[in-house]
């Protein structure tokens, strides 16, 4: 069973997004909180696989209990999903550098918020590859400029490749189909790579592909 934690201070906002996901067999809500200070106290009672988080709240924004949820030790397995009214918004790309997994724009259909949270709590990113195309090369150019990680060192050649092509926003198949291999062997290069440079999933393996200056806002542009 798959338990999801609602943080949005929205009563009706939470109220929908339960009833769609409680009707599943898989899914149960088992908390709901009304601002980020809220949802770490229910993030660390009842351990959910998977936060739903909104981006503006009082007390606490959903930028920074993202951080302190993804840094908290006994929250390990937790992965957070951040809600917004806007694809294209500064704070998203900030949540994502943070280690969200991914992001849903708020009038998502049913089927893509049942998708999601699935997909997440399966240990994938949730990124839509046009939208993410769309949102670092709006945004990654106004933070610092990118300099070279060390952890790419660890890479062979073929990993370079095929994490600059995660970065583009293609998927295993489309990986596969670039680079003439078996979906089966694209799928073992990302997984082997997001071991070697240390992140949670692809959502976190496309920031360092930026800010490490292997892929610039350019390549990204559709």
């Amino acid at each position: 069973m798959i338990r999801v934690l609602l943080v949005d201070d929205q009563r009706l906002v939470r109220a929908g997004f339960k009833s769609i996901l409680d009707g599943e067999p898989d899914i149960t809500v088992v908390a709901e909180a009304a601002d980020g200070r809220e949802s770490l106290e229910a993030a660390r009672e009842h351990k959910p696989d998977v936060v739903l988080m909104d981006i503006r709240m009082p007390v606490m924004d959903g930028l920074a209990a993202t951080r302190h949820l993804l840094e908290d030790p006994m929250l390990t397995g937790t992965r957070v999903v951040i809600l917004t009214t806007f694809d294209l918004d500064e704070d998203v790309y900030g949540a994502l550098r943070a280690g969200a997994s991914g992001f849903l724009v708020k009038d998502t259909e049913p089927e893509e918020l049942i998708r999601g949270v699935r997909v997440v709590a399966g240990g994938d990113a949730l990124l839509a590859p046009s939208i993410t195309r769309r949102l670092i090369s709006e945004f990654a150019g106004r933070v610092a400029r990118p300099g070279p990680s060390p952890t790419l060192n660890r890479l062979t050649e073929r990993e370079r490749e095929v994490m600059s092509l995660v970065a583009a926003g293609l998927s295993n198949d489309e990986i596969a189909k670039e680079l003439v291999l078996s979906p089966a062997t694209a799928k073992t290069h990302v997984s082997r790579i997001m071991t070697k440079v240390d992140v949670r999933d692809r959502a976190q393996l496309v920031v360092l592909a930026y800010e490490s200056g292997m892929v610039t806002p350019r390549w990204l542009t559709p």
